[in-house]
Formats: structure tokens, C-alpha cells, sequence
């Protein structure tokens, strides 16, 4: 498609060139690129639909690279990418060998940081300010990162240095589902007027013209403005001015020209400052502004009806997670759930559709579930708190001190384990296992089917009373043989022994030993050869009885869908070693690397971890 605008835009340096008066036609057509190129490549859709005058204007305004423009989450950052260069290869967005799904330096000098999970940019941006004070640094935090601690660390110490450092909160009242708790509707309640706003700006610029607006007279002045802030919008000082932190807004984010105005004004302010934007997810398409929770990130879908292309597949991982918390919920009024912002990723919206009352959406705050279920543990509650595994290294520390440590029983479900597929690197779920095996006290399973997941949750809200973890990956779920679909049934829960797990079949020449759903392409990489498979199923305890067994083999290989170091097959060797035992050991698993993004059949592939990869692996010896 031809686009009077934007086929001449190969940097920030072209946008620069185009009056601020048709800076409106080139946002209509960022629009309209996102949604023809998304209808096609998936990709998170309503985000960056809702930042695009915002990120013109900056872009517009800013000298980028030089300058910095720290992005939060990354959900909004695909018109940031098509303005920077990578218009003609935005067609493999999230592709493998294609670009990042998110902003990354590894890509582009425009991405000052990387972007992947919420809550960082105030951080590293104001990192950024200090260390290199003669440039314009700014974070744009939204889609639900004010909900995360860090945030409010890095507002915080901003208001403790005199740095060059623009916060930008572009407030769409959205995560991937709408946001929960008082700060969303604090942020609702921030109100200033248009009055009061032009007023400070020509107060401001008439001092300054005056030469008369030293460091001194400068706080003094902005004390004064938070005051009569506070007179004219008829409320207390908002938690940004009462941090010191110079506060401009609310303003309408979609205003691409007013936009303009405003950052040429205050980017010069010395200070940390922070401008309140109000802007609407899925913002110029209709589906996604009706549907903002499923138009995050919609899949293909035909751009002139809305229509969504949904494949048909069998049950999901969530879905037989959600399924069976609910009937568990149903027959046990003790389980309570918790989940960081995701009760529709993970499914947990089955449970809170029927009993709203005892699902918990505590906001990307990972660190406050974690600890929030250990409250409810130790006040008699089963917690169930579901997070994804990428997202579950946010809240190491908490896992430890306040679950393991004081045997709390708290349910910690692990969705997203193992190769997630197209969003990359910054959501891969590699490093649950290794992490989580040396905390005390801690029980980790991992199911090799839906079934298997339904008998494993029985057991950790029923049978167990400590704390467990459940990790189970990405996409349809697997099935046992001779099953052809999955529905929740608690006539077939029972109690699977922790640290027992079981041997799917003989051979004589070696042993597979598999945790979790890799199991399944190990079955089928060895179904013709005399090679034993054992299913672990727990890494934390052990079933040291398979062990010995298989140490009579010459060749034991392990495999698992993580990192290697400190994984299923470290602790096999470290038993080995601890016993003696002689037999050869051969890890299938990620080895000491990143991995990038693609389809996790393509990334499978790549390192080996399908059917193919370890039958080749097998038959080297």
C-alpha cells in the first residue's frame, strides 16, 4: 500500500521534516499500517493503536537517539519501530530471525532499553538521566506498570536527584485486562484544568524570559503551583507533586499537535517532571476499543469487519487449570485464587466469573501476590496463585521468605513454562526449575498431560500442606494415550505421591528420564528403539528408587524444557555423584543461552528438543 507519509520516513530526522499541522495524516496512517500489518503477523495490537500520537509527538519533539526514550512493557512500541527504521522489515515482527517483539539495544541505538516486563522504565530511565544529565531522558510507563513496586521505587528516588528526567504515564485504565485497585482510580481522580495549565506555562516562560527563575525561585514557584493545583481542582496535592516531582496533565493523549506543544514547553524544565496522559487502548479501531482485553493481542484477524480467524484446538493448559480450580473451588471452600493481572491468560476469569468473592486480581505486582497468598495461608485459606513462569523471577525473595521458609501453604501455579514462542526472550519460563530446586521446603511437579495436571492440583490443594509448585507450558495440552479430549472430571482425581514418579517403558540399551511435557516428544522420539522412559514428574523430592534404577544403564539421558544448570539433569548428576554411580549422562535442555523468539516449533527445533532433535541426540550415544 502507498502512504503519502510514511514511505518517506526512514528515521525520526524525516518525521522532523513534515509540518506539525499534518502530523494528525501521519498518525492515521500508523494506524493503519498496525492494523493491516497485525491483521496478518499477530502481534499486540490495542497497546500500540493507543500510544501513536504520543509516540509522533516525542519522536517529533526529542533528538533520537541521542535523546533517550526508555519504554515500559513494550506493548506500545510498534509505531516507535516502524518510525525508526524498521518500517520494511515490520512484516516479521515477532517472526523467527525476524525483529524483536519488543524493544531491545541488541536491535536498534533507538531502543535505549530493553522492554519486556512492566515496571522498570522509571527505573533505568532515571539511571540514564544521571549518568548522562546533558540529554532528555524519558520513561513512558502504561498498560498497568503503576501497579508494580518498582515504579513507585523509581518515583521515589527521582524525587531525590535533580535529574533531566521526563516521566510519561500514558494512563489507558488497561492491563491485558482492566486494571484493579486504588491507583486506577486514583489516576481517574487526577483532575487539572485547561485553565490552570495555560496559565503555569505563560507564568513560567515570562520568569524565565525575565531571567529572574534561579534553582530558589524555581522550587518556590513550583510549591506555589502545587498549591494552587490543589485550590483549582478542589483536592489534595497528587502523589506526584507531593514527591516533588513537577506534574503537568492530565492531557489528551490522541492530540498529536497539542502533544507537540507541551513537550516543546516543559522538556527543558531542569527537574524531574511527569506528564499525565489519558489515552484509549485499541484507540481508532472499533473492535479494539469495544474489546480492549481481547484485541491486546488478537490474532489474525480481517481489518475491515473485525472479524478474528479462531483455530479450533483441544483444551488449553490454562483452560484444563482454570477448569479444574473451579470443580477443586466448588468442593472446597478454603481455595482462595490470586493471580498478577492475568485471570484471563491463565484462566483463573472461569473461577472469578462464579465466585468473584475469592479471586483475587492483585495488578502486576508479582512480589504482592506471592506474599499476599502467604497471608491468606497462614489465616487458614488454600492459595492458589497462578503466575507466569517469566514473570515468577519477580518474586524470588518473596517465594522464599515468606512462603518456604514458614511452610506456608500457598498453591504456586506456573503457567507459560519452558519455549513460550513469540514474544522472545523477555517471556521465555527457562529458569523456574533451576531457581526454585534449592529453596527448602519447596515441592516441584510437573505434569506430562492434562491429566496429569488435574491429579497434580488435586493433590497440592488436598493432600499437601506446605508449599508446591506446578510449572505446565504454553498451548494445547497433551493428552494420555488413548485419550482423544479433555474434561474436567474429579471421579478420576487421586493422590499422586510426592517425590513418585512412574515408568512408561522397558528397553535394555539406556534410560530416558523426562520432567513435565517434553516427555511427550520423548515418547515419541524413542517409541521403536529398547530405550526405558521414565516420567519424573517431580524434581523437588526426588524419586531416588528411578534413579538407582537407572543407573544400572550405561547412558542416562535427562530432559526438560529449561535452562540445564541446575535443572532435572544437575540433580540426577548430583545424585549420581553422591552415590558413585558410573553410568554416562547426556542433558536434552536449553543449555547457557538467551533464547529468541519464534514459533516453539521452530525454537524446539533449533535446539534440539523435538521428537527429531532428541532421537538425533539418542542415536550419537
Amino acid at each position: 500500500m502507498e502512504y503519502k507519509y510514511l514511505n518517506r520516513i526512514d528515521s525520526p530526522a524525516d518525521l522532523k521534516q513534515i509540518p506539525i499541522d499534518e502530523l494528525p495524516e501521519v498518525c492515521a496512517e500508523l494506524r493503519n499500517f498496525i492494523i493491516s500489518e497485525l491483521s496478518k503477523n499477530p502481534g499486540h495490537l490495542a497497546s500500540s493503536l493507543g500510544a501513536i500520537e504520543l509516540t509522533v509527538a516525542l519522536h517529533y519533539v526529542m533528538n533520537t537517539p541521542t535523546d533517550n526514550l526508555v519504554w515500559d512493557v513494550g506493548h506500545q512500541a510498534y509505531a516507535h519501530k516502524i518510525l525508526t527504521g524498521r518500517r520494511d522489515r515490520f512484516s516479521t515482527n515477532r517472526k523467527f530471525h525476524g525483529i524483536a517483539p519488543f524493544p531491545t539495544p541488541y536491535e536498534s541505538e533507538y531502543d535505549s532499553f530493553i522492554a519486556g516486563h512492566a515496571s522498570n522504565s522509571i527505573s533505568a530511565a532515571l539511571g540514564m538521566a544521571v549518568a548522562n544529565p546533558g540529554v532528555h531522558t524519558v520513561a513512558i510507563i502504561g498498560d498497568g506498570a503503576m501497579t508494580g513496586g518498582l515504579a513507585y521505587e523509581g518515583l521515589n528516588n527521582a524525587s531525590m536527584i535533580d535529574s533531566n528526567l521526563l516521566i510519561i504515564l500514558n494512563d489507558n485504565n488497561m492491563a491485558i485486562d482492566p486494571i484493579k485497585g486504588g491507583i486506577t482510580q486514583y489516576l481517574v481522580d487526577i483532575t487539572t484544568s485547561k485553565t490552570y495549565n495555560d496559565w503555569r506555562y505563560r507564568m513560567y516562560t515570562i520568569l524565565k524570559q525575565l531571567g529572574i527563575m534561579n534553582d530558589i525561585r524555581k522550587k518556590r514557584v513550583q510549591r506555589f503551583h502545587n498549591n494552587m493545583k490543589a485550590i483549582l481542582s478542589k483536592q489534595h496535592r497528587n502523589i506526584f507533586s507531593g514527591l516533588n516531582l513537577r506534574y503537568f496533565g492530565p492531557a489528551d493523549g490522541h492530540d498529536v499537535k497539542t502533544l507537540v506543544k507541551i513537550l516543546q514547553e516543559i522538556k527543558d524544565y531542569r527537574g524531574p517532571k511527569v506528564l499525565h496522559l489519558i489515552t484509549q487502548k485499541g484507540k481508532g479501531y472499533g473492535p479494539a476499543e469495544a474489546d480492549q482485553t481481547i484485541w491486546h493481542a488478537p490474532g489474525k484477524f480481517d481489518p475491515e469487519t473485525g472479524q478474528r480467524q479462531i483455530a479450533k484446538h483441544s483444551k488449553l493448559w490454562q483452560e484444563v487449570f482454570g477448569e479444574t480450580l473451579l470443580k477443586l473451588a466448588e468442593k472446597n471452600e478454603s481455595i482462595v485464587g490470586i493471580t498478577p493481572a492475568m485471570p484471563t491468560g491463565c484462566s483463573m476469569n472461569i473461577m472469578q466469573k462464579v465466585m468473584p468473592a475469592r479471586v483475587f486480581d492483585v495488578g502486576i505486582a508479582e512480589g504482592h501476590a506471592v506474599t499476599f497468598s502467604g497471608g491468606l495461608a497462614k489465616a487458614g485459606k488454600t492459595a492458589v496463585c497462578n503466575i507466569y513462569s517469566s514473570f515468577l523471577q519477580r518474586s524470588y525473595d518473596n517465594i522464599i521468605h515468606d512462603i518456604a521458609l514458614q511452610k506456608l501453604h500457598v498453591v504456586l501455579t506456573i503457567d507459560r513454562a519452558g519455549i513460550v514462542g513469540q514474544d522472545g526472550a523477555t517471556h521465555h519460563g527457562l529458569l523456574d526449575l533451576a531457581f526454585l530446586r534449592p529453596i527448602p521446603n519447596l515441592m516441584i511437579a510437573a505434569p506430562m498431560s492434562a491429566q496429569d495436571l488435574e491429579k497434580m492440583l488435586y493433590t497440592a490443594v488436598e493432600k499437601v500442606n506446605g508449599p508446591i509448585a506446578i510449572r505446565y507450558p504454553r498451548g494445547a495440552a497433551a493428552l494420555e494415550p488413548g485419550t482423544a479430549e479433555w474434561q474436567v472430571d474429579s471421579s478420576r482425581w487421586q493422590v499422586l505421591e510426592p517425590g513418585k514418579g512412574r515408568k512408561l517403558k522397558d528397553g535394555k540399551q539406556a534410560a530416558v528420564l523426562s520432567i513435565g511435557a517434553i516427555g511427550n516428544a520423548c515418547r515419541e522420539a524413542i517409541a521403536d528403539l529398547d530405550i526405558a522412559h521414565y516420567d519424573m514428574r517431580w524434581l523437588k523430592p526426588l524419586d531416588t528408587a528411578i534413579l538407582d534404577e537407572a543407573a544400572q544403564y550405561p547412558v542416562v539421558y535427562t530432559a526438560e524444557d529449561g535452562i540445564l544448570k541446575g535443572g532435572l539433569g544437575s540433580a540426577v548428576a548430583e545424585y549420581f555423584a553422591a552415590k558413585g554411580y558410573t553410568s554416562k549422562i547426556v542433558m536434552i535442555g536449553v543449555n547457557d543461552q538467551f533464547v529468541e523468539h519464534g514459533t516453539p516449533d521452530e525454537l524446539y527445533h533449533m535446539l534440539g528438543m523435538d521428537a527429531e532433535g532428541i532421537r538425533a541426540t539418542i542415536m550419537k550415544g
